[in-house]
Parts: C-alpha cells; sequence; structure tokens
C-alpha cells in the first residue's frame, strides 16, 4: 500500500501531546471540559459533578465523580494541533497515569489552591520527573476559601523540588477572587461572553502595577538567565518585548529548570484560555523531545528513534481497551507511519499484527483515520496480540522500546461464578480486563478451585465487579477483601536437595547446593551461579533457574511469593546416565524451600502512606485512631487553616478506616492513602 504524504514539520512544530495529571478532585476534567469547549470541539460543557464530563465517559466515572480510565481526546487551538490525556487522579488507578506518561512529551499539572501538593500530585509529578516530561501548572479553584497561591507555590518548592514561576496571578484570593492577571503582557484579564469564552485584556493601573512588581521582577529575572538583555531592559526602565520573555521561558522549560504557574478557577471560566495558550508556548512538540531508546533484539544495543514520518517504524502500544467487545489498542508512533490495513510487526510478541482500522478519539468516540505518522497518538482496531508495553517495529530490525512499568497488587478478593455456565463467561471477561489493565491479576487456587482477583485498592475492584454486572451481567457472589501478602526470608541459610527418582519408567537424577539471604526492602529478587559454567551442560543450568522461580512463586509460610532475595546456587552434583534437567529444576525446587524454612521466614505485608486534613479541635481524636489501627504518625503540619496528619499504616488495618474517621470527626476530615512499601509483618 502507498504511504500518504505525511504531515510538514511546520504542523509536527505545532503538535502538542499533553497529559492532564493531579490529586484526585484537584480539577484536571473540569479545567478538560473547558478547554475543549473553547476549542470548539464541543458546545455545550459538562460537569463532574453532574455526571456529565466529556472525558468521563464511563458510567462508573460519572456515578463516582472521579476519572477511572484514561481518556484521550484532540483539539484544535489557534495554530496548535494539541492531543489530551486526561489521567485518574486516584491512586487505585495509578498505572493508567503511569502508561500515559510514557508516551506524552509534556504535561499540566492541577493543584487546588486549598490544599496545595496533595500526596497523588506528589506521586504523578514524580512520575513524570522519570520520565523527563516538561511541565507548567494551573492552581485551581482560587474562588474556594482558603485559597492561597503563594503557599501551593511553596508546597511546589518544599514537596515537589520544582521551581515554579508565575505566568498569571490571581486579583485576590477566596471570596475575593476576582480574575487574574498576565504578568508578561501586563494585562488584567477578564473572562466574558458565554462560559467565559472571551478574554478581554486591560491595561493596569498604577496600584496594579506596583502590585504585582515583585512578581513581575522575578519573573524576568528567570527569562534573563538565558537572555541578559531582557534584565537590563527592565531595570532601565524600559519595555521588555513579551515573545523574547516567553522565548527564554520556553527554553528553561524544556531543559526542566522552571514551571510557568497559572492561576484561575475552571469551574468559575476564569483563567484556563492562558493555560492552553501555555501549552503552545512552553511545552514541546515531537519534534524536540529527547529520541526514542529502544534496544536491538539481535545485538542488545540501543537504538535511537527521531520523530521522522519517514524513518523506520517505531510504535508504544501504551494501553489496550476493549470497545464493544473488540480490542482498541492505543499507541504513541515515534517514528515512521501506520496506514490503515497494514500488516506490522509486534516485536514483543514476536508476531505479524494487522492493523485493520485507525482512530483519532474524542474520549468515547472515534474518529477514523486513514494514516499515523510518528509523533502521533491514535487509536487501533483489529490487533490480537498486542498488549500493554508492546513495541511494533520492522521485523528485519525488531527493537524493543522502554517498558513500562509493572505494579504489584496489594488487595484481593475471591469470586465465584453462580452456576457452571456463568463460570466459562466470567472466565472470559476476566481475560479480556486482564488484557485491558495489567495490574489485574488473576489466579485460581488449587486446592479450594476459588478465583482470586487481585489489585491495587479497594475501589480498583469494586470497579471491575461493577463493570462485571453491567457490561456482561455477571454478578459472582464475592468474599470479603483479603490483602496480598509477600515473603522474604529472615536471615541467611543454605541447604542442599537430592532429586532422584524414576518418572514415566525413567530415571531423573539432580543434586542441588544453594543459599538464600534477605535483600533491603523493594530490591525484588537475585540469583547468581557461583559453580563454573563450562563444567555444566546449559540446559542443567537453566533448568536450576527454573526450579529456583518456581520455588520463589510460592513461599512456605503461607504459599506467597518470596520478595528481596538472593538466591546464590553454590554447587552441583551429577549422576552419570541419571542427571536430566528434571532432575535438576526439582533439586533446586526442592533447596530453595529447605533453605527458606530455615531461614526464619518472616511475611511481607503492603504498608500504605496515610494523609488526613482535619480541623485542630478533632486531631486528638484522629491520632487515637491512627494508634489504634497500627498507623505511625509521622508528621503533622498547618495546611489552609486545618492540620495535616501524615504517617504510614498497614493495609489490613485500614479497611472501614475512612468510615471510623467520619464517625470519630463529624465528617470533618479527609483521608487519602497510598501504597509505600513491602514491609515485615509485626
Amino acid at each position: 500500500m502507498s504511504k500518504a504524504k505525511g504531515p510538514t514539520r511546520k504542523f509536527l512544530e505545532k503538535l502538542r501531546n499533553i497529559g492532564v495529571i493531579a490529586h484526585i478532585d484537584a480539577g484536571k476534567t473540569t479545567l478538560t471540559e473547558r478547554i475543549l469547549y473553547y476549542s470548539g470541539k464541543i458546545h455545550r460543557i459538562g460537569e463532574v459533578h453532574e455526571g456529565t464530563a466529556t472525558m468521563d465517559y464511563m458510567p462508573e466515572e460519572q456515578e463516582r465523580g472521579i476519572t477511572i480510565t484514561s481518556a484521550v481526546t484532540t483539539c484544535l487551538w489557534k495554530d496548535s494541533t494539541v492531543n489530551i490525556i486526561d489521567t485518574p487522579g486516584h491512586v487505585d488507578f495509578t498505572i493508567e497515569v503511569e502508561r500515559s506518561l510514557r508516551v506524552l512529551d509534556g504535561a499540566v499539572g492541577v493543584f487546588c489552591a486549598v490544599s496545595g501538593v496533595e500526596p497523588q500530585s506528589e506521586t504523578v509529578w514524580r512520575q513524570s520527573e522519570r520520565y523527563r516530561v516538561p511541565k507548567i501548572a494551573f492552581v485551581n479553584k482560587m474562588d474556594r476559601l482558603g485559597a492561597d497561591f503563594t503557599a501551593v507555590l511553596d508546597s511546589m518548592v518544599n514537596k515537589l523540588k520544582a521551581n515554579p514561576v508565575p505566568v498569571t496571578v490571581p486579583d485576590g484570593e477566596g471570596q475575593d477572587f476576582r480574575g487574574v492577571f498576565d504578568l508578561i503582557e501586563l494585562k488584567r484579564l477578564e473572562f466574558t461572553g458565554e462560559q467565559g469564552s472571551v478574554v478581554e485584556k486591560y491595561d493596569l493601573t498604577d496600584e496594579e502595577v506596583g502590585r504585582f512588581s515583585e512578581w513581575r521582577e522575578r519573573l524576568v529575572e528567570t527569562a534573563s538567565e538565558v537572555d541578559e538583555e531582557l534584565l537590563d531592559l527592565y531595570l532601565g526602565g524600559e519595555e521588555v518585548p513579551a515573545d523574547r520573555i516567553r522565548k527564554a521561558l520556553r527554553e528553561l522549560t524544556l531543559r526542566r529548570e522552571i514551571v510557568p504557574v497559572f492561576a484561575g478557577s475552571a469551574l468559575k471560566n476564569c483563567g484556563v484560555q492562558p493555560v492552553v495558550d501555555g501549552v503552545g508556548y512552553y511545552l514541546p512538540s515531537p519534534l524536540e523531545t529527547p529520541p526514542a531508546l529502544a534496544t536491538d533484539e539481535e545485538t542488545h544495543n540501543t537504538v535511537s528513534y527521531e520523530c521522522d514520518t519517514k524513518g523506520p517504524l517505531a510504535g508504544l502500544v501504551f494501553k489496550v481497551a476493549m470497545d464493544s467487545g473488540r480490542k482498541l489498542a492505543f499507541i504513541r508512533v515515534y517514528s515512521g507511519s501506520i496506514d490503515a490495513g497494514d500488516t506490522v510487526y509486534n516485536a514483543t510478541q514476536g508476531k505479524q499484527e494487522r492493523v485493520a482500522r485507525l482512530f483519532h478519539l474524542h474520549a468515547g468516540r472515534k474518529e477514523k483515520l486513514e494514516t499515523a505518522f510518528a509523533g502521533d497518538i491514535v487509536a487501533a482496531a483489529g490487533m490480537k496480540f498486542a498488549r500493554t508495553g508492546d513495541t511494533l517495529s520492522l521485523e528485519e530490525s525488531p527493537a524493543l522500546l522502554e517498558r513500562i512499568d509493572e505494579y504489584k497488587p496489594v488487595i484481593s478478593v475471591a469470586i465465584e461464578p453462580r452456576n457452571s455456565e456463568e463460570g466459562d463467561k466470567l472466565e472470559e471477561v476476566l481475560q479480556k480486563f486482564l488484557l485491558e489493565d495489567p495490574t489485574l491479576v488473576v489466579e485460581e487456587e488449587e486446592e479450594t478451585g476459588q478465583v482470586i482477583l487481585s489489585g491495587m485498592g479497594e475501589l480498583h475492584l469494586e470497579v471491575v465487579l461493577e463493570r462485571l454486572r453491567r457490561e456482561y451481567s455477571l454478578e459472582p457472589r464475592t468474599g470479603k477483601p483479603q490483602v496480598v501478602y509477600l515473603e522474604t526470608p529472615g536471615a541467611k541459610a543454605e541447604a542442599e536437595e537430592e532429586f532422584d527418582r524414576e518418572l514415566g519408567e525413567v530415571v531423573h537424577y539432580g543434586c542441588v547446593r544453594l543459599s538464600v539471604e534477605p535483600l533491603e526492602r523493594g530490591k525484588g529478587r537475585e540469583v547468581s551461579f557461583e559453580v563454573d559454567p563450562d563444567l555444566w551442560s546449559d540446559a542443567w543450568l537453566a533448568a536450576v533457574s527454573e526450579g529456583v522461580d518456581d520455588a520463589l512463586q510460592s513461599g512456605v509460610v503461607k504459599g506467597y511469593p518470596v520478595q528481596d532475595v538472593r538466591v546464590r546456587v553454590l554447587g552441583l552434583r551429577k549422576k552419570e546416565g541419571d542427571s536430566s534437567p528434571a532432575g535438576y529444576r526439582m533439586a533446586a525446587s526442592m533447596a530453595v524451600r529447605s533453605a527458606l524454612r530455615d531461614s526464619g521466614p518472616k511475611m511481607l505485608e503492603p504498608i500504605m502512606g496515610v494523609e488526613i486534613s482535619v480541623p485542630e479541635e478533632f486531631v486528638g481524636e484522629v491520632i487515637s485512631l491512627m494508634g489504634s489501627k497500627g498507623a505511625r504518625v509521622g508528621n503533622m503540619v498547618d495546611r489552609a487553616g486545618q492540620k495535616l496528619v501524615t504517617g504510614d499504616a498497614p493495609l489490613a488495618s485500614l479497611f472501614g478506616f475512612s468510615t471510623d474517621l467520619r464517625s470519630a470527626t463529624q465528617g470533618r476530615a479527609g483521608f487519602v492513602m497510598k501504597f509505600d512499601r513491602f514491609d515485615v509483618l509485626d
């Protein structure tokens, strides 16, 4: 098939792939709704609290008033094309943020003017830093009681180690909030017309110039880091060109040395348009991002892919979703192009895939597309094998792009079909959900035959069960949520085990001596061989490795996976004529289990970071309640007229905690928890 003519360089220069990231309820979706309305993409603003937001198109999102799945849309803003991903803020859906950030070029961080940098804000900001994503920030809800613009900037410095540089600042705060000032053009902005769609600019009065002179001076000083003449112009009382300030700020933003900050209230239709202008002014195009790095499968050398529509194909499947029973693969194209109807090579799976149709997405709706080019984010239908994290490349030179991080589930629930017919359907549907969501795990217990569904939190599992009911009319019986534990050795221990048995009229022999020892928390597993590889068959060594892995999947305390462990294979013995891979695999598995038993193994449980915002008069009740739940109080600070209590607690003790907290504080406390680590069960 002949390729369509690719986009011009000018188009790519004006293309922006951005995400909207923040803590739950900071106003991400509300901001996105305004952007879509002001860009002409939608003709009526939907509201989260009314369940009508465009980007929250799943019924579960509309009912709960939160974002659960990343929604993608494309809109035009002035001379730019903007692909927007509205990501969840709830910690249970952090994988949705992770895989979105993996493919974005820039991001807009949204902060509540009252609450500042909240736990999930911190988490997603750090995720974005790991992927080197330049960002701008929007301090939302400036009209709320307790709003404090300066305090939010301070918390960005202290908690995020960011360098916030205000570009627009609020005129008043809380009930006194009247609008925003543009520090670059030195204008007062008013948002009039239908839903604030008209931006009117007014010159500042002398009093206003004096009031905002410190902000303006800081802005120009920052810009002068890359344009020294700007400061001379400013100090000399001469006019400082707005374009030169923006150019300087852009350079610093792309280096990730500053974060341009905007103020406003999305719900009140105030201050949104400058944010979208800022996306074009300060965030990178695909041409300005570092090349995508991949590993050549044959040579293991690093391969870099520039954003080149005529280059070799390189694309990452960053999400898989089911749409009316059919699989949709979300793809970021880094290099080359894909035509609808093309056959592409899935380098991760080692299989050919046919891309039947291509789409640009607008939340739950699709717009047909003939060709996807480098720099774009699209959805593809017809790909049978694609999974999250798969790389699409050329078969003659396959290379794997960096995979998306995996997350270990922390909570599980037993589910049981009501009859055998429902059981078959349930198994099929759960497999579809696993394709969509890599943080879900489904296992069957050998002893009971129960299906165990594991995920990232109570809400995560609630949403899965709700989708089973609504989309597939399945209502399996469920047990109470259970915590997912791990095991780890308590100390260093050594064991030698011999396997010498006849299986199927063939004698299999193997003898393995090894040691186990604990590693630091979060270090995972390490397996090393301290035997001479020249003396042993590759097949036997591979079998030992498989046997070690088998044993680590199920520990010796209660059968949970073993983590934070180092296994050293110290020696092997052979028996002429009888030694076999099967014998060494069984012996290795037996030796690991024996060494683990002798090590004094310990259970690891998920420890959650807890943050509670509460009026001062209820602090005593909160501290007491945390103590009764086995939580450790870490810190307590003042924020927006309330006390902010932080600490950590075992997940098992936090079931029902939010209900107890509401009772203890007359419903006036806010509670957030996020997974922190697995640690030893006391």
